[in-house]
C-alpha cells in the first residue's frame, strides 16, 4: 500500500482527490491538513510514503512546508499539486526537494501514475510544465534562476541510439509509459534506459534530462 498524505486548504477539492485515491486499491489516505503549518505537524504523526501539497496555503505555503518536510524527512516523496503555472515557483520546489510537480487540471491517470512513479523513486512534471520550464531556460533571455544545481551532464556521444531516443522523449515530459508505446519497447525496458541516460550523463532527474537534451538539440531527433 503507498500510504498518501493530502495537504490542501480547498476543502471541496482535498475531497474530491481523496474520494478518487480511496477507490485505488493500492493507495491508502492516511491524513489531511487545510494548511501548511497543519501538514507539517501531521508529517511527524502518521507514516506516509506521498505527500500531496498545495503551494497557495494559509497559515505556511507549500514553500515553507516543503523545506520543513524535507529537512526531517528527506526520503518522503512530495509532489507539488496546484494551479501556480509559474516556471519560478516550480525551479524553486524542484530546489527544496520535491519529488513532482502537478497542475491540478491533469487527468486522473496522470496523477494516479504520478503517485506511484514518485512512490517508486521518479520524478514527475506535468508535460505543459515540463515544456515551458524547458523552454524558458533554454531561451538566452529567459531567467536562469530556475535551473536545477549540476544540470552539466557528459558529452552525449556516451549515448546510444536507443537512449537518445528516450533522452528525446522525456523532452517532452511524457511518462515511461508512453515512451514506451512511442518506441514499441517494455515499459521496464524504457526505464532501464532513462536510469542509463541519467547515469551517463551525469544528472540527477528527468528535469535536468529535459533541460540536457533542449540545450545539445536531442529533442529535435524525434
Amino acid at each position: 500500500m503507498i500510504r498518501i498524505l493530502l495537504i490542501d486548504d480547498h476543502t471541496l477539492f482535498r475531497s474530491g482527490v481523496k474520494a478518487l485515491l480511496q477507490r485505488q486499491p493500492d493507495f491508502e489516505v492516511v491524513g489531511e491538513a487545510s494548511d501548511g503549518l497543519e501538514g507539517v505537524k501531521l508529517v511527524e504523526q502518521v507514516e506516509a510514503d506521498v505527500v500531496l501539497l498545495d503551494v497557495d496555503m494559509p497559515s505556511m505555503n507549500g514553500h515553507e512546508a516543503l523545506a520543513q518536510i524535507r529537512e526531517t524527512h528527506p526520503n518522503l516523496a512530495v509532489l507539488m499539486l496546484t494551479v501556480s503555472e509559474d516556471c519560478e515557483t516550480l525551479g524553486e520546489c524542484l530546489k527544496l526537494g520535491a519529488r513532482g510537480y502537478l497542475l491540478k487540471k491533469i487527468d486522473q491517470d496522470f496523477l494516479l501514475r504520478s503517485i506511484r512513479a514518485a512512490y517508486a523513486g521518479d520524478s514527475v512534471i506535468s508535460p505543459q510544465m515540463m515544456t515551458k520550464f524547458v523552454n524558458r531556460f533554454a531561451d538566452p533571455e529567459g531567467t536562469k534562476q530556475a535551473r536545477p544545481a549540476g544540470a552539466q551532464g557528459q558529452d552525449p556521444s556516451v549515448l546510444t541510439r536507443r537512449e537518445r531516443q528516450t533522452l528525446a522523449w522525456l523532452a517532452r515530459g511524457v511518462s515511461n509509459k508512453e515512451i514506451a508505446r512511442a518506441l514499441n519497447l517494455a515499459e521496464s525496458t524504457v526505464k532501464v534506459h532513462v536510469q542509463s541516460v541519467l547515469r551517463k550523463l551525469n544528472l540527477s532527474s528527468r528535469v535536468q534530462a529535459a533541460i540536457y537534451a533542449i540545450e545539445h538539440k536531442i529533442d529535435k531527433e524525434l
